[in-house]
Order: structure tokens, then C-alpha cells, then sequence
């Protein structure tokens, strides 16, 4: 994968992931969710596909050689919400405050930091400009 597609998946796992976690603030409060609390009260469904957009964000992250001990933090984070979130109400609230994808979004930016310094600032660089034309 050359780098621009690298720096493009790379933007996609970011959006995936600020959306699925931190999309919304919630006024007057300070707290950011995502759309993945919200899908997550959807009875049954909602967890399967919550589930399945955070295994999409890993399969993402696994096109950079990401070594097997943060795939399986990452794997672990994934688990971890939909097992919790199964259960009504409780595993909403754990969605809200865990944030599993940002978390694997960080395992895969501190990897990245370290083995390909040159794409992570392209990227940081990109992130700002797009951020200063908000």
C-alpha cells in the first residue's frame, strides 16, 4: 500500500472512530459520545452492529503491520464493550464512557509514531488544517 492510501485509511479509521465515540457533546455537561451508546439501544441489533463497525476499524488498523500484542489489546477493547454493552442500560453507559474505539485508534497512532514517523505527521498536519477550517 503506497502512502497516500496508508495515509487514507489512516484518516478513515480516525472519522470511524470519532464518530463511533466522540461525535456528540452533550451540553451543559462537557461530555462527548458517539453514535455507538445510541446504536447500542437498539435491542439486540444495536450491539451486533456496533460490534461490527469496531471489527472493521481493526481490520483497518491491521493494514499497517500492527504487532500481534496491540491486535490483541485491540481485539480485547472490542470484546469488552460488546460484552458489557449486552446488558440493558449498564453496557449503554460503559459505550458512553469506555470509548473502545478511540482507544485502538490511539494503540494504532503510538504504533504508528514509532514505526512510520513521516505518515503520522502528514496526518497530524492534515487533521489541523482540517480542524482550523471548522
Amino acid at each position: 500500500m503506497n502512502a497516500a492510501k496508508r495515509l487514507a485509511t489512516l484518516n478513515r479509521i480516525r472519522k470511524l472512530s470519532r464518530l463511533m465515540d466522540t461525535s456528540i457533546r452533550i451540553p451543559g455537561v462537557g461530555l462527548r459520545i458517539g453514535i455507538d451508546p445510541i446504536i447500542g439501544l437498539v435491542p439486540g441489533a444495536g450491539d451486533l452492529i456496533s460490534t461490527a463497525f469496531s471489527a472493521y476499524i481493526i481490520f483497518l488498523a491491521t493494514r499497517f503491520g500492527i504487532p500481534r500484542q496491540d491486535l490483541a489489546k485491540m481485539i480485547f477493547n472490542v470484546g469488552l464493550e460488546t460484552v458489557v454493552g449486552t446488558v440493558p442500560l449498564v453496557g449503554d453507559l460503559f459505550d458512553a464512557f469506555y470509548k473502545s474505539n478511540i482507544r485502538n485508534l490511539a494503540i494504532l497512532e503510538q504504533h504508528l509514531a514509532v514505526m512510520e514517523p513521516k505518515l503520522q505527521e502528514v496526518a497530524d498536519e492534515l487533521l489541523a488544517q482540517e480542524t482550523s477550517l471548522v
